[in-house]
């Protein structure tokens, strides 16, 4: 049986040009222009942005300035009227990003005070700025200060109603009048007092704070703070971390320090000694006490 040739022609599904529009019957023979490379070349660094403010307005900013240049570049060509209004919309919700990034920067702008406290305590946390300033609103931004000897807490006294950073000067704390350590800047003032309370229990310091020179500090009211932790619980576990790792600091410069009667080093991470009524801890003699190599014998 002879087989018929193939109709090539008849196999051809090309849809003709609609009315009035032109016909792409061959290749365009030279590159297009600058402005289009320069348009995804920017797109291309655009999307190399990374999070947070800084990052987003890096990522939007490239992205309005490539979207600008693929505008320019399909208004040149009378047969790209798509593109143009879709470049041309997206350079515009792109540019309007640009505009409300700036605005929320701009409206979390810290003092000087603030800013070097994010840098120091929160930013390596990778805590953004929109949280860090929520935290610094619930504080109001108030600085307080201490003179010389001007005691921030006294032994027995004061009441346990707020959360505070030292943000320069030097803090001395004592107990029964006897030296336990140095509060440095930003480091918590108060971490262990806030620690050891729950939101609904009420306390006094066991220790006395007082200025070594002129201090400045900020200070978080407690049930306001407690009202911004019910609110935002990322915020809660920032503080959480960085309220135990306060802690952790001062009980090993402590740890450092403490030694028996005997010239024994004793652990104060110990349960006997941290759950041990005053009355007792003031008789005990005997506590973790470091081993000591003697020299072998022949």
């Amino acid at each position: 049986m002879d087989m018929e040739p193939l109709d090539v022609e008849a196999l051809n599904f090309t849809v003709e040009a609609a009315a009035g529009q032109p016909l792409c019957e061959a290749w365009q023979e030279s590159a297009e222009g600058s402005v289009f490379h320069l348009a995804n070349i920017l797109l291309f660094l655009g999307f190399m942005g990374g999070s947070g403010f800084y990052g987003l307005l890096y990522l939007f900013t490239f992205l309005t300035l490539g979207f600008f240049c693929s505008t320019l570049w399909a208004w040149g060509d009378p047969c790209t009227t798509d593109s143009f209004l879709w470049s041309f919309a997206l350079f515009g919700v792109c540019l309007g990003q640009v505009l409300h990034v700036s605005y929320r920067l701009r409206s979390v702008s810290l003092s000087e005070d603030f800013q070097e406290l994010y840098n120091c305590m929160f930013k390596k946390l990778g805590v953004s700025l929109t949280h860090f300033g929520k935290i610094v609103t619930c504080c109001e931004e108030d600085i307080h200060t201490l003179e010389r000897d001007q005691c921030f807490a006294v032994e027995g006294k004061t009441a346990i109603d707020k959360l505070s950073v030292l943000l320069s000067g030097r803090v001395c704390v004592t107990v029964n009048g006897e030296f336990l350590h140095y509060i440095y800047p930003f480091q918590f003032l108060d971490s262990p007092e806030w620690d050891s309370l729950r939101p609904s229990e009420e306390g006094v310091f066991q220790v006395t704070l007082r200025a070594d020179n002129p201090c400045r500090y900020v200070v978080w009211r407690r049930k306001k703070l407690y009202l911004l932790f019910a609110k935002h619980r990322y915020i809660a576990k920032i503080f959480a971390l960085v309220v135990r790792n306060d802690i952790t600091d001062k009980l090993y410069s402590l740890n450092d320090k403490a030694f028996d009667s005997s010239g024994h080093r004793y652990d104060l991470r110990l349960p006997s000694y941290c759950h041990m009524p005053g009355t007792e801890l003031e008789k005990a003699d005997v506590f973790l006490q470091v081993p000591v190599q003697r020299p072998k014998t022949a």
